[in-house]
């Protein structure tokens, strides 16, 4: 979202008003955030939240505030996945201090880019595809703040070799706080860029996959074992994600202009002052809270004590997982999911398309029918 944002009319922003709930099913949420994200973060990403114990109230009721964070690069967005899901567990199921995140199209337009084929995930769990109109018509959204990732696509594109380097921020969340008069609150994401470690990026190779579909495809070890293991695409270490808060920050008061009168390039000025005081954050954090990401004894220990348990710490389980969720909330609400071996070995005969997750090379034929079948369709209607 960094070219020139358009006007739009009051009627335009009405109309698309639509967004708030044409996809977003709040009950199907809050299921797949108790019975499978939550065991998942539980038992592997073990998240820790620093600072968020009083949660920052609007300043202006009207509009929702704008959470800001680094993207974890050269990763599948479980950084993203993980800090909306759990922050909506710690306010006990309520959108009111939670966040909906304005997240790129490309994640939405394949089911492919959905994890593990879970369909229409991100719109379903709240996600708004994150274009001018959309983010205009979200600030006027009073049942929950919003998410953005102002480094965008480049974010998580970035080699291991620019780890928690903050790239070129967007406007588009600058001209919103200016404009609405509305704080940003930035906060740190920490050991997510060991997701996916020593992988290196292509810009070549990322317009190519970005033709398909895919925002950016890492180059590692990993990738070339995704042939062999499709359910790899999705995979990610057990870092331990840690977000930390930062202090709000208010673009409104860093330009003495109205609105209309503020340029191009002012907007980027105050995107790039606000971009040096998260990445002076983010610093800090990583100094604090980075030095070793996996914390492999506690991850062990959780493991332990927990052995009936083990579908959720094991990723190979998940696509099995995803889809025994998905196959009950058909159903209706979920009121349990009790995934052990056995009941595992099941939801592989329930759900025939995990089998494909582990049919080297093969494999990604049905997934790939699969996952590009509905390309777009979503967008169309």
């Amino acid at each position: 979202m960094n070219k020139k944002q358009r006007v739009f009319s009051d009627a335009e922003i009405e109309a698309n008003k639509k967004i708030y709930s044409e996809h977003f099913d709040p009950e199907f949420t809050e299921d797949l955030v108790s019975h499978v994200i939550s065991l998942i973060d539980r038992f592997y990403f073990r998240s820790k939240f620093i600072g968020f114990d009083n949660l920052p109230e609007r300043n202006n009721p009207d509009r929702p505030l704008i959470y800001a964070a680094n993207h974890c690069g050269m990763a599948f967005p479980w950084d993203a996945i993980i800090f909306s899901a759990m922050l909506f567990k710690r306010n006990k199921f309520n959108f009111k201090n939670s966040v909906r995140p304005l997240a790129s199209p490309l994640l939405s337009q394949i089911n492919l880019m959905n994890p593990f084929l879970l369909t229409n995930f991100w719109r379903r769990a709240g996600g708004i595809d994150a274009t001018f109109l959309n983010f205009e018509t979200m600030m006027q959204y009073q049942e929950a703040n919003l998410l953005i990732y102002p480094e965008g696509i480049p974010g998580i594109g970035k080699g291991f070799n620019r780890r928690y380097q903050l790239q070129r921020f967007a406007t588009s969340f600058i001209r919103m706080s200016i404009k609405h008069r509305s704080d940003v609150i930035p906060y740190a994401s920490v050991n997510g860029e060991y997701i996916n470690p020593y992988n290196l990026e292509s810009k070549l190779l990322n317009r190519i996959t970005n033709l398909i579909g895919i925002p950016f495809l890492p180059i590692g070890i990993m990738t070339l074992l995704i042939p062999l293991q499709p359910w790899l695409f999705y995979f990610g270490f057990p870092a331990k994600l840690t977000f930390v808060m930062g202090e709000r920050i208010k673009p409104y008061e860093m330009i003495d202009k109205p609105y209309e009168e503020i340029s191009d390039e002012e907007f980027q000025d105050v995107a790039d002052r606000v971009k040096d005081q998260m990445q002076a954050n983010l610093d800090a954090a990583v100094a604090k809270y980075g030095q070793q990401p996996y914390q492999c004894r506690e991850l062990f220990a959780s493991w332990k004590g927990n052995l009936s348990r083990f579908p959720f710490f094991i990723p190979a389980f998940w696509p099995s997982i995803f889809a025994e969720f998905e196959r009950f909330s058909k159903k209706g609400r979920v009121r349990s999911l009790k995934i052990n071996f056995w009941t595992g070995l099941r939801a592989f005969l329930k759900n025939p398309i995990t089998i494909a997750f582990f049919i080297p090379i093969l494999g990604w034929i049905p997934i790939l029918l699969r996952g590009y079948s509905s390309k777009r369709a979503d967008l169309d209607k």
